[in-house]
């Protein structure tokens, strides 16, 4: 799992991620749970190059877009459940943020 998880989370549902180009259900389940909770964490952090995201930004960038991040790029049912979820994605972070 580890494997499929390293070498499909960069692959986007709708063809435009890397390292294959992989689109839709061609990316593994694994890769698509793992692209999701990875582009929140990556939103939710601070990184030399910009400012940590609220997790409403966070949240809002992912299920509607901000022009580099796109809801195209994840698997729309686990956008859904993104959704269901997400404060729980929320709790999550705050409690393994350090």
């Amino acid at each position: 799992m580890a494997e499929l998880i390293a070498i499909s989370h960069h692959e986007r549902w709708d063809g435009t991620g890397y390292p294959g180009g992989l689109k839709g259900d061609e990316i593994p389940l694994e890769g698509r749970i793992y692209n999701i909770c990875d582009q929140y964490d990556a939103l939710r952090s601070r990184r030399p190059y910009k400012a940590a995201f609220s997790h409403e930004e966070a949240v809002k960038i992912i299920t509607e877009g901000d022009g580099r991040t796109m809801p195209s790029h994840f698997d729309p049912r686990i956008v859904e459940v993104f959704k269901q979820s997400a404060d729980e994605f929320n709790e999550a972070f705050e409690a393994h943020k350090d």
